[in-house]
């Protein structure tokens, strides 16, 4: 039986410019078949989303899923807060984590595995302006390596 490749619905690449992800997770998410139809094709956005625990409980916030063209009034509100799951031990070590000063839990990618829709979170840190303009001079430095490279090899 060979397992399935991760088909990739929606990437972060905000929070990997905004944040240190120190620590990556995978969560399942609890939806309705309307957004499931919706997600696989594709109609996902986490830029704007965060996670939060709330009484135990994972809860992504900003989410925003597409309604299902065909899915009439079976569509959920695309902007509402959906459950994550998660081992309760896994959550607790994340809820401790996000009482220190400076870090959240953020979504980093939507796939499906195995079938199943799937979120990559990650407990990040806030980065300082200089710290991005340090990640900038970093890609501008390997870009211009690259092409460097490029023009000698032709």
């Amino acid at each position: 039986m060979a397992k399935e490749a991760q088909k990739l619905v929606a990437n972060n690449k905000k929070a990997f410019h905004d944040y240190f992800v120190e620590e990556q997770y995978e969560a399942g998410m609890a939806l309705a078949g309307t957004e499931v139809k919706s997600l696989r094709q594709g109609k996902c956005s986490i830029k704007e989303a965060f996670v939060q625990v709330d009484r135990g409980e994972l809860y992504v916030y900003g989410m925003n899923i597409s309604p299902y063209e065909k899915g009439n009034l079976f569509n959920k509100d695309p902007l509402r807060t959906r459950k994550l799951l998660m081992h309760r031990a896994e959550i607790r070590k994340l809820e401790s984590r996000c009482r220190e000063k400076g870090y959240t839990i953020m979504p980093l990618k939507v796939y499906f595995k195995d079938g199943r829709a799937k979120m990559e979170i990650g407990l990040c840190r806030g980065k300082k302006q200089y710290d991005k303009r340090e990640d900038i001079a970093k890609k501008d430095q390997r870009r211009e390596v690259e092409r460097e490279f490029k023009v000698k090899n032709l």
